[in-house]
């Protein structure tokens, strides 16, 4: 039996990684594929039962999972971001929560043939959608920032808020049957349950924000520890009162991320890399747990409760919480599309329906199966088309094909000048004003200001850009940007020109590989010998390949007189030259640019 369980736990990880790894390749959730393999290797092959493998210790593990997943979708809210939307997120939160939660409740009474409780059960449990969910789509979507930020917003808040109205739907259905005036006591718990969720989060939170802050923990300490803590918040709350745990855990996530000068950079990595292998074992433990007959056998009820939950409950609930809003009708129309269900609808859903069904509620199982159906139908309608439907309504990012340059020194606006002209989106920073007048005379886009600084984290306008290019002389603003950035734009895409310095010297001086993101140009063109160039009339110059003039033939033609820059790819990508373990592809229909000297004719 141990053995099994072995074996189990890693194909778990195992096939959550694949899923993970191919929805990024495809560029769609990875809830998709974590519950079709949840599907497959349950109900449809019988080859993973969750109850049998796991027994008494399934749901304390879905718990706790779910305690971190929020937790570390509480670390993410800061207020700052909430400026100018701070009515709508909290409409969408409240009241527009209510509107949903009615439509869905009715709609599935009479769709479905569920008694009331079961009926409002469900709407409680749909009316969340999900950090989980939001965050995959909007990196795929890219809708503008003020849309993100809303949507992001919401499907945090409304996690533990949804939750909760499920906790206290919940304990109405089992306390209403038996006590004389039940639905007054249901709600005394319910408020005891927001008091007691509140105060212990904000009590742990300030304790641990004081812990990190005074540096009284050493800092390899800091993840595990905090770790720690979310589940001890989350044990102490429920012990106290049931259910109260997930508020306590978000609570404490956000007052962490909102307490000055504490550090949980660290910490906001650790727990994000936990929560993507939590969400993907859960998603596939839970879809495994569904009832095949009864999942195929939900009939038209079913599907026209997923289609008043997507074209009616959420358009009513955005046109509700946008009214006196600045938004506009695009943007309405985006956020009305978007809103895929996610894990808590699942978990919670699947811990109830044991319950209700020991109760004697005999429809219970068929609820789980339609939560699951709403996650599905949600998950894949909006993935396939919020993306086309953001472009159609011109709420969208552009594709992020542009670059954030270091420095505005000469070297750099040339380069930008060159880009630009090939329609790439180039911008520039530097702290020295005569480089940012001398770019913005050249007609160059520029900011006024250090790129690592706070104000560069509040007034960049990084619409479009994808690639950091560090051209500074500042070797060590260089390094800094790089790791700022890797974050932003992905390790990958991020380049910084080598070191101003004399290999004697390299390795005192000179920060490692790892943190000077990925080499730009080659290892022996650092800013001297570019600037040097340029200043002795070196040009730089696009050239078209064809099948009869080759990248080789480039190279013979200005041997010893160029340093190959970009390649811009058929498909219209811009690929810089510099590792020569990976060079670019340089095929024909591609571009290269350059920078060449002139022949010694050109130069007299």
């Amino acid at each position: 039996m141990e053995h099994h369980l072995i074996i189990t736990l890693a194909a778990l990880g195992l096939l959550g990684s694949l899923a993970q790894w191919f929805a990024w390749w495809v560029k769609l959730p990875a809830i998709l594929f974590l519950l079709l393999i949840g599907i497959v290797v349950g109900p449809v092959t019988g080859v993973f039962n969750p109850d049998e493998v796991f027994g008494d210790l399934l749901f304390p593990i879905v718990s706790l999972s779910v305690s971190v997943i929020l937790f570390e979708g509480g670390l993410t809210l800061n207020f700052k971001e909430l400026r100018g939307i701070e009515s709508v997120v909290l409409n969408l939160v409240s009241f527009g929560l209510l509107v949903t939660w009615v439509i869905i409740a009715v709609a599935t009474h009479y769709l479905m043939g569920f008694e009331w409780a079961l009926s409002a059960l469900f709407g409680a449990l749909v009316v969340v959608t999900g950090p989980t969910v939001i965050v995959p789509m909007l990196r795929s979507v890219r809708p503008t920032e003020h849309i993100s930020n809303i949507l992001r917003w919401e499907g945090i808040v409304i996690d533990p808020i949804g939750a909760l109205l499920a906790v206290l739907v919940f304990s109405f259905i089992i306390s209403g049957h038996h006590e004389q005036g039940g639905a007054t006591a249901v709600l005394l718990e319910f408020a005891e349950t927001i008091v007691i969720g509140l105060a212990l989060g904000a009590l742990f939170g300030y304790l641990l924000g004081i812990v990190l802050r005074r540096h009284w923990m050493p800092e390899y300490l800091h993840s595990v520890a905090t770790l720690t803590f979310v589940f001890t918040v989350f044990v102490a709350a429920n012990s106290i009162r049931e259910e109260s745990g997930l508020l306590a855990v978000t609570v404490m996530g956000v007052w962490l991320a909102n307490m000055r000068k504490v550090p949980i950079d660290e910490i906001l990595s650790f727990k994000e890399s936990l929560s993507i292998l939590l969400i993907s074992g859960l998603f596939i433990i839970l879809a495994a747990r569904l009832d095949q007959t009864q999942f195929l056998t939900m009939g038209w009820g079913a599907i026209g409760v997923f289609l008043v939950i997507q074209f009616i409950a959420r358009p009513v609930k955005v046109l509700l919480s946008t009214l006196g809003s600045s938004l506009d009708w695009r943007e309405r129309g985006l956020l009305a599309w978007i809103a895929p269900r996610g894990i808590v609808a699942a978990a919670v859903s699947a811990l109830f329906s044991i319950k209700l069904e020991a109760a004697g509620y005999s429809q219970a199982p068929l609820m789980v199966s339609l939560t699951f159906m709403v996650i599905i139908g949600t998950v894949v309608l909006q993935s396939a088309t919020a993306r086309p439907l953001a472009k159609l309504l011109k709420v969208a990012e552009p594709e992020p094909h542009g670059v954030l340059i270091i420095g505005a020194n000469p070297v750099a606006r040339a380069i930008a000048t060159a880009l630009k002209k090939e329609q790439f989106r180039t911008l520039l920073t530097d702290s020295h004003w005569p480089n940012i007048r001398a770019a913005s005379l050249e007609g160059l886009e520029a900011f006024w200001g250090n790129a690592i600084s706070e104000r560069a984290d509040r007034k960049l306008d990084l619409v479009g850009i994808g690639k950091l290019f560090a051209l500074s002389q500042n070797d060590l603003l260089n390094t800094l940007a790089v790791q700022k950035y890797a974050g932003e734009f992905g390790h990958h895409q991020v380049f910084s020109l080598p070191p101003n310095v004399d290999e004697s010297q390299r390795d005192r001086k000179v920060a490692s590989d790892a943190h000077r993101g990925q080499l730009l140009f080659g290892e022996t063109i650092t800013y001297s010998r570019l600037a040097s160039w340029l200043a002795n009339g070196a040009e730089i110059k696009v050239t078209g390949l064809t099948d009869e003039f080759t990248f080789e033939d480039y190279l013979e033609k200005h041997a010893g007189r160029v340093v190959p820059l970009f390649v811009i790819t058929e498909g219209g990508n811009l690929r810089p030259f510099g590792d020569p373990d990976h060079p670019p592809k340089a095929t024909p229909g591609s571009r290269i640019i350059s920078l060449i000297k002139p022949t010694p004719e050109q130069a007299s």
